[in-house]
């Protein structure tokens, strides 16, 4: 098969870089290229070359039709850059027109040649389109499924900075008996009711003026008439250049609690909602920390590029594993989302050890690029019986904010330990960082939700809070936190079986 191909595989080998240059500089490909700002350089060295070399290993017969070795992480790159089926068509239809004017430069065309170069061009395309496009389809369901559960079932909006509302979800039109049409551009205090004291919205427009989170219980009016209750959180909203814009609220339903106690239905579907809506905010918290560890290990390629002159494949290996295992994570704290409420769900026996090793590897990356020294310290092995996932999230929590503590103090030496052992029916877990400790005036308030001490925005106060439920709540555990003569240590204490 593909004889034709395989007389002049000598030949395609020696013009390697004429055929990748022709590629390239194709105007339909090259117009892709800088829309979206893609560098010919990278694209070539880390994606171009493992493609041709891919077509050569198919004639030398080391690989399959459809078993291209880099295709995963081109395709990963392209969808991190939003590139559509359409122009991932032009991308790889440019390589095959490459090889096709080589062939007529060298004056070696003939149609049987042509046939095999497109039969291996259509054959490897269909299988990278059905990759391609079945990817897309899951994350754009998924995100409609996401975005349908937050609008039908958290009360939310956002006014601009004089109060007129810009945006409300679903769940907060059913509550208000209002329909978006009638709230959207009108002063959020239309469904204010009028026995609330004017204290009380004084001091919300003083603390979030400030830039501040006001929480509180509201009493508001309904379009019929009839009243509701909500718990209120709103914070001030601030555009990617960190502007002020306005304001974003979320609110749990707590007419339940303002009516009679022997409403017991009323009580139980009110709960639930509460806690669907602390788990979206819960599962936003969870998922900034890969996010931001993404971004980091994507922005460390290019500047890798610039200091050294070249990427190393061990390095671009590293940043492909340690990206995939962000993404895993993301998609394991989606299916522990579904079930975090759940009392009846498996535990599952794991080493102590096994467990710390994840939650050093999924931080490894960033450790390493803030100058994080990590030490695990252990006299033996213990096996555990618990909630794999939600622990490990608990981890990641305290080392992040340790890590982030000593970047944002600026420690020359940023030491963090991790210590276990076995104490009766327990293991105990102690995480302690050299970052100074936490000051006293705060320290009974850091496990309250929506307490943040970021100072960059980006924080919801929901990391220890979130932490704390899971080892105590769900694990049946304590967590706990003290000051040592050189910075934080936290305890987990939870049980082996």
């Amino acid at each position: 098969m593909f004889e034709n191909l395989k007389k002049n595989i000598t030949l395609l080998k020696e013009s390697k870089i004429n055929i990748m240059q022709s590629w390239i500089s194709n105007k339909d490909v090259l117009r892709v290229l800088t829309a979206y700002d893609i560098t010919k350089e990278i694209f070539i060295k880390d994606y171009a070359f493992g493609i041709f070399e891919y077509y050569v290993g198919i004639l030398e017969e080391r690989y399959a039709i459809g078993d291209c070795p880099v295709i995963n992480n081109l395709l990963n790159f392209l969808k991190e850059k939003n590139i559509g089926t359409d122009e991932l068509f032009v991308i790889c239809a440019g390589f095959k027109n490459a090889l096709i004017e080589f062939i007529y430069q060298k004056n070696i065309n003939t149609l049987d040649i042509q046939k095999e170069i497109i039969y291996i061009y259509e054959r490897n395309f269909e299988g990278v389109l059905k990759k391609y496009s079945q990817t897309i389809l899951e994350m754009n369901k998924s995100l409609i499924v996401s975005n349908h559960l937050i609008d039908e079932n958290i009360i939310m909006s956002t006014t601009n900075k004089k109060g007129i509302i810009s945006a409300v979800s679903t769940a907060f039109c059913e509550i208000s008996g209002y329909s978006k049409d009638e709230l959207i551009g009108k002063p959020h205090n239309m469904v204010r009711h009028p026995d609330m004291s004017k204290e009380i919205f004084e001091d919300m427009w003083t603390t979030i003026s400030s830039g501040k989170i006001w929480r509180g219980e509201v009493k508001n009016l309904r379009k019929d008439g009839n009243i509701y209750w909500v718990d209120a959180t709103i914070a001030p909203e601030y555009d990617e250049n960190n502007n002020h814009i306005g304001y974003s609220a979320i609110r749990h339903d707590i007419t339940y609690k303002k009516e009679a106690a022997t409403q017991q239905d009323i009580i139980v579907e009110q709960a639930k909602s509460t806690a669907l809506g602390e788990m979206i905010s819960m599962l936003a918290h969870q998922w900034r920390q890969p996010l931001q560890a993404i971004a980091i290990l994507i922005q460390k390629l290019p500047l890798e590029k610039l200091i050294d002159g070249d990427i190393s494949d061990e390095t671009l290996d590293n940043v492909v594993a340690s990206i995939d295992k962000q993404l895993s994570y993301m998609s394991k704290t989606i299916e522990d989302f579904r079930s975090f409420f759940n009392p009846n769900k498996d535990k599952e026996k794991i080493f102590a050890s096994a467990l710390v090793d994840q939650a050093r590897d999924f931080l490894a990356y960033s450790f390493k690029v803030d100058d994080i020294n990590f030490k695990i310290i252990s006299d033996k092995d213990i096996e555990i019986n618990i909630h794999t996932n939600e622990i490990l999230q608990v981890f990641i929590n305290i080392l992040n904010n340790a890590k982030e503590a000593l970047v944002e103090k600026n420690k020359k030496d940023r030491n963090i330990t991790i210590e276990y052992y076995k104490s009766k029916d327990n293991i105990i877990f102690e995480i302690n960082d050299n970052a100074g400790g936490i000051p006293s005036i705060i320290m009974n308030k850091i496990f309250e939700p929506y307490f943040s001490t970021k100072q960059n925005k980006n924080g919801t106060g929901l990391g220890l809070y979130m932490s704390k439920t899971i080892v105590e709540k769900n694990g049946h555990g304590i967590l706990g936190v003290q000051n040592t003569n050189i910075g934080a240590s936290f305890k987990i204490v939870l049980p082996i079986n």
